[in-house]
């Protein structure tokens, strides 16, 4: 892939379903996401998975049915998001699942009470479980303009190794 691409990533499936009497059914969704795919969007984040039965279930009919961008659900970074995302994104050929772990202090401290150091070994256990099911796998610091930087690593190739470091 070129330095130069741009890729677009629409959450409209996911963002989408927040915004008050915006919900849409298994149909339109289906219509968005074909929609989607026919403007050339490289990636569509289709939801949040564990989120309720019926989110779950169009992750998994938009991964069944709507092939040529990657197809993409959105887990915190425990084992039963991340499973789960799976569950509803194997049967597609370009799945990738979107980890999440909030990483500022504030969140750190209230939200789910952890120190820096645990933030750091739970969101890299998160990215290999979610490495264990496929090699798409994205990572994003929830609320990280109030974090202190993180860097990650993630080596070269298939057999990538993940390391975070906090400065």
């Amino acid at each position: 892939m070129s330095q130069d691409k741009i890729i677009i990533f629409d959450t409209t499936l996911r963002d989408g379903e927040q915004s008050p009497g915006a919900s849409m059914n298994l149909a339109e969704k289906l219509e968005v996401g074909m929609a989607l795919r026919d403007l050339g969007v490289d990636v569509i984040e289709a939801g949040f998975p564990i989120a309720s039965p019926g989110d779950f279930e169009s992750v998994r009919e938009i991964a069944r049915q709507i092939h040529g961008p990657i197809i993409c659900g959105l887990a915190r970074c425990n084992n039963p998001d991340i499973d789960r995302a799976w569950e509803a994104l194997k049967d597609n050929p370009k799945p990738r699942i979107h980890v999440f772990l909030a990483t500022s202090a504030i969140h750190r401290e209230f939200k789910l009470r952890m120190a820096k150091e645990e933030i750091v070994r739970r969101a890299v256990d998160g990215i290999k479980r979610a490495k264990s099911y496929l090699n798409d796998v994205e990572f994003s610091p929830e609320d990280q303009c109030h974090s202190p930087r993180i860097q990650t690593s993630h080596g070269q190739g298939r057999n990538r190794t993940q390391s975070c470091r906090w400065y």
